[in-house]
């Protein structure tokens, strides 16, 4: 069920609140994750109901493997059996065929891949249990009840695609004696709002225009290899914050508060500033469970760059089974380690100037994690930087060819002038709005009050997007579904 479903945020989602604050008015908090745990399996099962059930069984292993951790003194062994069982879990459904097919081109072999269906969520899934049974271990997490762990994995808002959350920051909000907090929810209906604006209107339209220069690279000019580069770049970010803020919506409808996920990252002045503001759980995740335990920051410097960089390539293999995620993290492991050393000798760029060169770093990495192989990526990459190409667009003659001509030798042979131009106008408001202005939850926070005009002008957005979405043939999924 997606978020953008009208089934979701028409049925489920104010169902579930209207049941769960009455449960809570009749002074039957016990009811209150029972009703939560419905929901979040009903929202799962309308995708598969098969992996539901290896959802629950993952679940019942990490809780049985965190209390005997809770209540012996670290126990290192059976801590690395339960990592190891999650890693292998996460392994086999992700990795399995991309191993085969590796050991098919290296080795000469012919083994069958398997037919495996990814679950949804799992790599979110695992690296939450992951985190629980190390805070388990250091005796940072306190027990809880089987039913209020399993909600903990399997909570609908982030279930499938984050915020990555922790044991010790969502189970007490579900024990929490709660009261219904009005600008909460109102909070949590503007933010679901303005993610579901993000989705259907500024992601999904730029998704038609980048799956077709993606689809047809050597069709693409310098301006159009460009243009499809940074059409991927906004629309990943609308797309991906976009859910986000649905997800932290969804939570405060019920007095429950996920962490926030993105903040304004193409404003980002370095590589590590964008990692601060980019799937921000996935980064203090990644800094807590990998770069720490390796060492971080407390060794050598040479040490302390090899640590950055397997960091960075670890996260890049976490996003999926193809060498171009393998070479996405590399290069930002890559970009960390130069930033690292840059930092050592004291000097600062212009502001204007770390802006740029972040961006547009962020943006060529971008065109490996989108493009379907290494070799499409490197094809687009070629266009965007075909310095002899741009250097005969400088002098050309437009008097000895037509406006149609150039157009082709610019953007490319793919689209006609109305649509190039359109995308490209497209792209360079939605780039202004991400550069410009705060996030989202920023606004809200700031300008969404619950005043009557606002209330109106909200609902009258709802009713928009509904008819919107209603009309439309079919729904585009979040593109970090696939993760």
């Amino acid at each position: 069920m997606l978020f953008c479903d009208p089934w979701y945020f028409v049925c489920l989602l104010p169902l579930t609140a209207i049941v769960y604050w009455l449960a809570i008015a009749k002074h039957k908090t016990g009811w209150s994750v029972p009703v939560l745990l419905v929901a979040s399996a009903v929202f799962y099962i309308t995708w598969n109901w098969k992996f539901f059930f290896l959802l629950l069984a993952s679940a019942s292993v990490n809780f049985c493997i965190g209390n005997s951790l809770l209540k012996k003194n670290r126990r290192t062994v059976l801590l690395m059996l339960g990592v190891g069982a999650n890693v292998a879990l996460l392994g086999y459904f992700k990795y399995y065929n991309f191993f085969i097919e590796n050991c098919n081109a290296l080795l000469g072999t012919h083994w069958a891949l398997a037919k495996i269906i990814l679950p949804l969520g799992i790599s979110f899934y695992t690296f939450q249990q992951i985190a629980y049974l190390v805070d388990a271990y250091k005796h940072l997490a306190a027990p809880c009840s089987f039913l209020e762990y399993v909600l903990f994995v399997i909570f609908f808002p982030q279930l499938i695609a984050g915020p990555i959350v922790h044991y010790q920051e969502m189970v007490p909000q579900f024990k929490a004696q709660k009261t219904v907090n009005w600008d909460a929810m109102y909070q949590g209906l503007s933010l679901f709002i303005f993610g579901l604006f993000k989705k259907v209107m500024l992601a999904d339209t730029l998704a038609g225009y980048v799956n077709e220069c993606y689809g047809a690279i050597d069709q693409l000019q310098f301006l159009g290899a460009w243009t499809a580069s940074i059409g991927y770049t906004l629309q990943l970010y609308f797309d991906f914050s976009g859910y986000a803020d649905m997800a932290i919506g969804s939570g405060l409808l019920f007095g429950i508060r996920l962490p926030e996920n993105f903040n304004s990252p193409y404003q980002a002045l370095s590589i590590q500033d964008f990692w601060r503001r980019w799937h921000m759980t996935l980064s203090t995740w990644l800094k807590n469970y990998v770069y720490i335990p390796l060492g971080g920051s407390h060794c050598a410097l040479s040490r302390t760059c090899v640590n950055l960089f397997l960091t960075f390539l670890i996260g890049g293999i976490w996003h999926g089974a193809g060498w171009t995620f393998v070479i996405w993290g590399g290069l930002h492991g890559i970009a960390s380690v130069i930033h690292r050393l840059w930092t050592k000798t004291g000097y600062q760029l212009n502001t204007f100037l770390s802006w740029l060169i972040t961006f547009n770093f962020v943006n060529i990495a971008w065109v490996f994690f989108r493009a379907n192989s290494v070799q499409d990526a490197c094809a687009i990459l070629k266009k965007m930087f075909n310095v002899f190409y741009i250097k005969s667009l400088i002098n050309v003659d437009l008097s000895d060819k037509t406006i149609r001509v150039v157009k082709s030798e610019v953007w490319g042979a793919l689209m006609d002038n109305i649509l190039a131009g359109r995308f490209v106008i497209t792209v360079g408001i939605l780039l202004a709005l991400c550069v410009l202005f705060n996030s989202s939850k920023q606004l809200c926070d700031r300008f969404l009050r619950p005043f009557w005009y606002k209330t109106i002008l909200l609902w009258g957005t709802f009713m928009f997007l509904w008819m919107h979405i209603v009309n439309k043939a079919s729904q585009a999924e979040f593109l970090y579904w696939q993760f």
